[in-house]
């Protein structure tokens, strides 16, 4: 009489001798690996279907995640890291003569393994990593920066001319030169950091403005100090609004990314404990064998 297993593999590590093969079964970490990050991208394109969550979790979002994303999120992280999870410890070699609680570790890691390469994966193909999630609050620093010169300093042919011509008009309407208007702006963009018209650029200033509209030496320095308040003022209301800019795009991109460190860590933990669950079952099925004579 002879045996013949249908299942000969379920042997293979024992007969290999287990204390001396790998506890890794990479197999089965890649194919849970490929099944939770294939699930994942399925159910974050379903999400942007349903109109729960317009982007990527993986990408920055200027806004923070509302309530149905982050639910959403949480579910795509059970849902997938599950699967994957179970595949990995399901899918591994059967550990014949390892104790009980080498196995229960060894299927904790595969699930943890499983869940590590599948991340790596949907975040490398999804958004390109970390930098995504974190580049709102690392690039409105620079915001911040551009910030201090006022809308005429970024312009030049737009809203930039409103204070050169507030300080050329003339009484009888006659619009200044393109040239005229540069050079005032030149002017102003130079001296606005400091908070302070230089003595000398004032003085110029308002020889040209008295030259051009008949005002007096003192009526054209008034023009000066006027029209160069205004644009100081137009400068701190535009840093303002861009400090609060950058500083809402900060708090936005620390929500979501601690929103997606706790859905993430709650996938790592999923994941290993289904695979615990499948290694379980694994070693656990009965192996149905055929007799033959």
């Amino acid at each position: 009489m002879h045996t013949q297993p249908l299942h000969a593999g379920a042997m293979a590590s024992h007969e290999l001798g287990d204390g001396y093969a790998s506890g890794v079964s990479w197999g089965a970490v890649f194919a849970g690996a490929a099944a939770a990050a294939a699930l994942s991208f399925i159910l974050l394109i379903l999400g942007t279907g349903l109109g729960l969550s317009s982007v990527s979790p993986y990408q920055y979002n200027a806004t923070p995640l509302g309530s149905a994303a982050v639910a959403w999120i949480a579910f795509v992280q059970l849902a997938a890291s599950g699967i994957g999870g179970y595949m990995a410890g399901r899918l591994r070699v059967k550990w014949a003569s390892v104790h009980g609680d080498e196995v229960h570790f060894r299927d904790t890691a595969h699930g943890l393994l499983a869940w590590a390469v599948a991340t790596l994966i949907t975040v490398a193909v999804l958004a390109g990593g970390v930098r995504a999630v974190l580049s709102g609050a690392i690039d409105s620093g620079a915001a911040v920066a551009n910030a201090a010169a006022p809308a005429i300093a970024r312009d030049a042919g737009r809203g930039s001319t409103y204070f050169a011509d507030m300080m050329l008009r003339s009484p009888n309407g006659d619009a200044a030169t393109d040239a005229q208007r540069n050079e005032i702006n030149r002017i102003l963009i130079t001296d606005l950091p400091s908070g302070k018209i230089s003595a000398e650029d004032r003085g110029y200033l308002a020889q040209l403005i008295a030259k051009r509209t008949g005002l007096t030496q003192d009526e054209a320095a008034q023009r000066v100090d006027l029209v160069y308040a205004q644009a100081a003022q137009a400068a701190n209301d535009a840093k303002a609004k861009a400090m609060a800019a950058a500083e809402e795009a900060r708090k936005a991109a620390a929500h979501s990314a601690l929103w997606m460190f706790v859905a993430l860590l709650l996938g790592a933990f999923v994941a290993s404990a289904f695979a615990t669950l499948g290694g379980r079952n694994r070693d656990h099925a009965r192996v149905i064998v055929r007799t033959t004579i």
